[in-house]
């Protein structure tokens, strides 16, 4: 039996971060999704996450082997949605899940959707309910993963660090 469980990343998790984000940008780029293939995100932002408290890690058996950040408030590449439109009952403020990956070496074992799972439970600890994450529209492991953990595709938006369109989703906690 495995323990899984989500913490907030310490400064010295950051080369682990680091090195869990190359390898999902390798895999990516292996199965042609054009996702992270232009420099983002780099150390820089993952630096950055950390600083403000809002990198988490997961850990099984004790070793960090998943990472992303959970952005609290609202995010202005989500102001705006084509193709759609967020829920009625959206709070004016929101979490956003950002920047998620898994180990190459364990992917296959459902830890991304463990993941997402334990972001839902921090972001309703932090006193939110709105939930949301995006992904690119080629990337479909993480359309499958993020609908089989119960968000709805609720339209198109663009992210300002590459002009690109994603698939954007949300889910509401009661």
């Amino acid at each position: 039996m495995s323990n899984i469980y989500l913490r907030r990343a310490k400064q010295d998790d950051l080369p682990k971060v680091i090195e869990i984000i190359k390898g999902a940008k390798k895999t990516l780029r292996d199965r042609g999704v054009d996702q992270w293939q232009r420099g983002y995100p780099n150390e820089e932002i993952l630096k950055q996450d950390l600083e403000e408290g809002i990198n988490y890690v997961l850990l099984l058996d004790g070793e960090v082997v998943g990472t992303a950040a959970l952005q609290q408030g609202y995010d202005k590449n989500y102001q705006e949605i084509t193709n759609g439109k967020w829920d009625g009952d959206s709070d004016v403020t929101y979490s956003i899940i950002h920047r998620i990956a898994v180990e190459p070496g364990h992917q296959g074992q459902h830890l991304s959707a463990a993941l997402i799972q334990q972001l839902m439970t921090m972001s309703y600890y932090l006193g939110y309910q709105d939930v949301r994450i995006d992904t690119h529209p080629e990337n479909l492991v993480m359309q499958h993963v993020i609908k089989a953990n119960g968000f709805i595709e609720k339209g198109i938006i663009t992210m300002d660090e590459d002009k690109g369109d994603r698939k954007a989703y949300q889910i509401l906690l009661k």
